[in-house]
């Protein structure tokens, strides 16, 4: 497992020259949430589809 140090670098070497502190801020955020999702599902705590659908459908008849 790479550190998070590795990761930051790894993904420092794969954007180009000219990108934005913004750039790789919201990389590094895109990274996080999936990494948190995998942990998720791995943990159980996912929703189905039809779990979701009620839920939305209760959200928006209000």
């Amino acid at each position: 497992m790479q550190t998070v140090k590795n990761e930051v670098a790894d993904l420092l070497k794969r954007l180009p020259d000219n990108c934005t502190l913004e750039d790789i801020q919201y990389h590094l955020y895109v990274i996080q949430k999936i990494e948190r999702g995998l942990k998720d599902e791995e943990e159980g705590r996912i929703y189905e589809e039809k779990e979701i659908e009620e839920k939305m459908s209760k959200w928006l008849s209000k």
